[in-house]
């Protein structure tokens, strides 16, 4: 099978997304469980899609392009998750060509064929997170995008035009997750490295960086809504106080990470061990041990749990892969531990299905999917507000209100002794109330004692802590 994927011609192309699809649609037939970071998303289509301003009008810390997407997407239909997961499968597909592209391209192993994209692609399929549209795997799209840019393609050097597209192409996809931004560390040592004028060369790359986020800037600033845009994405997210809880928890994410983890060992250590001919190969080595270095920071950037993480190490893991796939005297047995890293996969991935969650204990990810609160199993298809942290209301209900991140929502109910607080929550909730409230905060007694005029007229229900709006009150 390895020496099939070595040959460049375009039906080893077919073969590669065929072995895909094989290992990725029989899951089909299971169901697709909703994902916490695909009800964020839907949820945030939904309210751009009526008209919401980002951050002005609905609290949350997620990118302004991967927002942006979620409301184009919700133009298709009423919460598509089909196309979340198409789209997302794309992705990743286009990541794993355009990488191996750019190292058939850039002759960085003496070997060239798809055996890269079968190496991204097979271990990118080991968990189902990476089915998820997630704000990460969106922005690890335009980095991908953006190494070929990185690469000098003469002797002379980098030109203005590609270090220019490299910082841009780095801009977007920070302004995808904002986290990103550290990869500008790779574009400076690569810069370093290959660059004659380094200074010049990275202000290049810096502007180029940084004109995407005045393009974001003016936008906000002409939507009236550049401090919320500051207030709610930038400062939480660099001050570390949004936590990504939309993943899945960090133990099992490391255990999941226990197959590449390997894989990526052996193949640095295999790479020390073999003689690279070439200078540039050897310098494309070294920003490859700085993507790793860079991912990791990321990684703890998001506390191990924003969903998508295993994206960020599959570059280097590929890269550092093809050492373990070139030829050897005994040809056998590159093949053999090809077969047992497809085996490894494809009894990670169906541990559910083979019953081997107790053997492998790796729980499966369907665990964490988002199921409709039983308690609140009367809602549905009506416009609600939860005070608390649980989201798994809106699972079979609408968001009307900012208040979609519960921690961000602390500016306007974590203050309510502050007049501001309370004048910008009657504003949000003067045009259209929801119609239930569920308190798991408690916070409703001191909220009709402080806006009778709204929130006096939610009358308890039958089920604790569910308040109704009375309609003639």
């Amino acid at each position: 099978m390895l020496q099939f994927f070595k040959s460049s011609l375009p039906t080893r192309l077919f073969g590669l997304l065929l072995l895909v699809l094989a290992l990725r649609l029989p899951l089909l037939w299971l169901g697709i469980p909703l994902t916490p970071a695909e009800l964020r998303a839907l949820l945030i289509g939904e309210r751009l899609h009526e008209g919401a301003r980002l951050y002005h009008d609905l609290y949350d810390s997620t990118a302004p392009l991967a927002a942006g997407l979620f409301g184009l997407l919700d133009l298709v239909g009423q919460r598509p998750l089909w196309l979340y997961r198409v789209l997302a499968l794309a992705l990743l597909v286009f990541q794993a060509l355009r990488f191996n592209f750019v190292l058939n391209r850039a002759d960085v192993h003496p070997e060239r064929g798809y055996v890269g994209a079968l190496t991204y692609l097979l271990l990118g399929s080991i968990t189902a997170e990476l089915d998820t549209l997630s704000p990460l795997l969106l922005g690890h799209t335009f980095l991908i995008a953006a190494l070929s840019a990185l690469l000098p393609t003469s002797r002379e050097g980098y030109d203005n035009r590609r270090l220019f597209r490299a910082g841009f192409l780095i801009g977007v996809a920070a302004l995808c997750y904002l986290p990103l931004a550290l990869f500008l560390l790779v574009g400076l040592f690569a810069v370093i490295i290959f660059a004659a004028n380094t200074f010049r060369s990275f202000l290049l790359l810096l502007c180029g960086f940084l004109f995407p986020y005045a393009v974001a800037a003016t936008f906000f600033l002409y939507a009236e809504s550049l401090p919320e845009f500051a207030q709610f994405h930038l400062q939480p997210t660099l001050q570390g106080l949004v936590s990504e809880k939309d993943g899945i928890p960090l133990w099992v994410l490391l255990r999941l990470l226990i197959l590449p983890a390997l894989l990526l060992l052996l193949g640095i250590g295999r790479s020390f061990t073999t003689s690279l001919g070439l200078v540039f190969q050897i310098k494309f080595q070294q920003m490859m041990l700085i993507w790793l270095v860079v991912t990791i920071g990321i990684a703890a950037a998001g506390k191990g749990m924003a969903t998508g993480t295993l994206v960020l190490i599959l570059p280097p893991l590929t890269y550092y892969s093809l050492f373990l796939w070139q030829k050897v005297r005994r040809s056998w047995i590159p093949e053999l531990l090809l077969l047992l890293v497809i085996g490894a996969v494809v009894v990670v991935r169906y541990r559910a299905v083979l019953h081997l969650e107790q053997v492998l204990r790796i729980p499966a990810e369907s665990h964490y999917a988002m199921q409709p609160h039983p308690r609140y199993a009367f809602l549905q298809g009506q416009q609600l507000l939860v005070l608390g942290p649980d989201q798994r209301p809106y699972v079979q209900n609408q968001l009307v209100t900012p208040y979609l991140d519960w921690q961000l929502a602390q500016v306007d109910f974590g203050h309510l002794r502050e007049y501001n607080a309370v004048f910008r929550l009657a504003q949000n909730f003067e045009p259209r109330p929801p119609q239930y409230i569920i308190d798991q905060a408690g916070l409703l007694p001191e909220l009709r004692y402080k806006i009778p005029a709204i929130f006096g007229r939610y009358q308890p229900t039958s089920t604790p802590g569910v308040y109704r709006l009375a309609a003639n009150k």
